[in-house]
């Protein structure tokens, strides 16, 4: 059976029954019908945090696929059935990839969250919202042009762009403002996908309604002339955006196939921005549960060090143990196996894209200092001779191979891995920080770029230079970096596969999210707005007159 069958066969329980089992009474629901909640996360916010917290990665992607949110479902699963009050804190899916290549972001199989349709499509309107307080400042940004620019913005230097959650190249560089002077100032401008807006990732740094709003309020939206900033707060645009995501800024409920609590709340891309759920969430579950599950998106070298020196540090938190997800898939084409040829047995392919993995390793467990286990996706082409090699690599290198079928099996499939969790969860940790905050901004990327993605050095374009520099002049210097680099190597070129050395990345550009609070450094042709493939999967999503949904993966 496809997801989406698996799930519609599923009954799912009232969330009003799902949230009791972690002691959340109806009247501190919101409810988004039967099987949706919100919950005000200020109502919470003295309690003490009391959850192990565990983070899922993965190595760096394949088109095979690595099924991290499927292992952190099956693995949420899992340890509730060992009797621990487990919550799952996972991003919510844009539609873009929904309609166009990833399809949604729900789980696979047997380890999924429901209702999977909801929550592929709209949901309960967060990124709607999101989307909404973003164009409200582009619009009151022009509109103060058009009545007279009392705070002289250039309209060459404006840095804030409208949205839209859809992969619509068509849109990224457009001209506006024509046809005559009742239709604004003429201007060049551009959408950007909704999750790569800064909106997003303020909503999902935000521990309040008031830091929601002081935040917002810093964003800067251009600059003058005179090279001085111009926030939003200047254009007293933070009070009506606020109010705008009253609603969006509270975690959604929901539930597993096997009706554990979940909450779904923000979604920044991982390769744009830091690319994990809201602090708000993520917070609410350890002081409600005993193990938080959670994820970062795309490889190891981006979400998880997003997750590790951008939400750590922001939050206050740290995990108590983290999960590398990969498969043998995905090691073979890592080394060097076409995605057509991947079902044979091929031990020395294995053995040749195990480098990848084993950076992860090291980056999790000796620059990170954080207890680790690899989380293998088992399919029935897997071999015990393939399997073994994997294990005896990582054991040589310090960590413990669990092999997970949650997938087919759900929790039940992911036991294994539940109990070195944790086990982990209770051995000694030693997280650190990859730099101080006090480090220049070339310094935390020089840092990175060695130390994670294991790279040579770093070039910096002129204009990346001197836009660093005045960053640092406008006093942005100590802001955590966070770098927009392709997620299919370590390198910011994509066909490097596996675990490139030698090469030096190359800074084309950096800005400043002022109201994140984290500097964005940009390698590569990296897009804020993707476009669709040659045949989306928007084709193949249908819906009958009894309003079944089908095609939805």
């Amino acid at each position: 059976m496809t997801d989406i069958e698996i799930a519609q066969q599923t009954e799912m329980e009232p969330i009003v029954k799902v949230a009791g089992r972690i002691g959340l009474d109806a009247d501190e629901l919101e409810l988004y019908g039967k099987y949706k909640a919100k919950i005000d996360y200020k109502d919470f916010k003295d309690r003490p945090d009391k959850a192990k917290l565990i983070l899922v990665t993965a190595i760096t992607p394949t088109p095979a696929g690595e099924g991290k949110t499927t292992t952190v479902v099956g693995l949420g699963d899992a340890l509730n059935k060992l009797g621990k009050k487990t919550i799952l804190a996972l991003r919510e899916p844009s539609l873009g990839p929904v309609f166009g290549v990833k399809g949604g972001a729900a789980g696979g199989g047997y380890a999924q969250v429901v209702p999977m349709e909801d929550i592929n499509l709209h949901f309960t309107g967060d990124f709607h919202a999101i989307g909404i307080a973003n164009n409200l400042l582009a619009a009151m940004i022009d509109n103060h042009i058009f009545q007279g620019n009392a705070l002289h913005i250039d309209t060459r230097r404006i840095t804030w762009k409208r949205v839209v959650d859809m992969n619509d190249r068509q849109l990224r560089h457009i001209t506006c403002g024509l046809q005559g002077k009742t239709n604004g100032v003429p201007r060049e401008d551009g959408f950007d996908i909704t999750v790569a807006s800064e909106v997003m990732a303020i909503l999902c740094l935000a521990t309040s309604l008031a830091d929601l709003k002081e935040r917002l309020g810093k964003i800067i939206i251009g600059y003058t002339r005179d090279e001085e900033p111009i926030t939003a707060a200047q254009l007293h645009a933070e009070g009506a955006m606020a109010a705008v995501l009253k609603d969006a800024i509270k975690p959604n409920l929901v539930q597993t196939l096997e009706h554990n609590p979940a909450f779904i709340h923000g979604g920044p891309f991982a390769n744009i921005a830091h690319g994990c759920n809201s602090i708000m969430a993520t917070k609410l579950g350890l002081k409600l549960a005993d193990y938080v599950v959670t994820e970062a998106g795309f490889g190891a070298d981006l979400g998880a060090e997003k997750f590790l020196d951008i939400k750590c540090r922001k939050a206050g938190i740290r995990p108590d143990a983290v999960v590398i997800v990969a498969t043998v898939k995905a090691l073979k084409m890592h080394g060097g196996v076409d995605k057509k040829q991947l079902n044979g047995e091929n031990v020395e392919a294995v053995r040749k894209g195990l480098p990848n993995l084993l950076k992860h390793i090291e980056n999790i467990t000796r620059v990170f200092g954080l207890p680790a286990v690899v989380a293998i996706n088992k399919f029935p082409q897997d071999t015990e001779e393939e399997l073994n090699l994997i294990r005896t690599s990582c054991q040589q290198a310090g960590v413990h191979v669990a092999l997970s079928d949650v997938w087919g099996k759900g929790g039940a499939g992911g036991i294994e891995l539940a109990e070195e969790v944790i086990r982990l969860a209770n051995t000694p940790n030693h997280f650190q920080y990859l730099y101080e905050d006090t480090m220049s901004i070339k310094d935390k990327v020089e840092t990175i770029v060695r130390k994670v993605y294991g790279g040579a050095g770093v070039d910096y374009t002129k204009g990346a230079s001197k836009e660093i520099a005045k960053l640092e002049k406008l006093g942005f210097g100590n802001l955590p970096v966070c770098m927009a680099k392709t997620q299919f190597s370590f390198s910011d070129d994509a066909s490097k596969i596996c675990r490139p050395e030698g090469f030096r990345i190359t800074i084309k550009d950096a800005k400043v999210s002022a109201g994140a609070g984290f500097i964005v450094i940009y390698t590569g042709n990296i897009m804020t707005m993707p476009g669709l493939p040659k045949v989306p999967a928007a084709e193949k999503i249908d819906i009958d007159a009894n309003g079944r949904i089908t095609g939805l993966f």
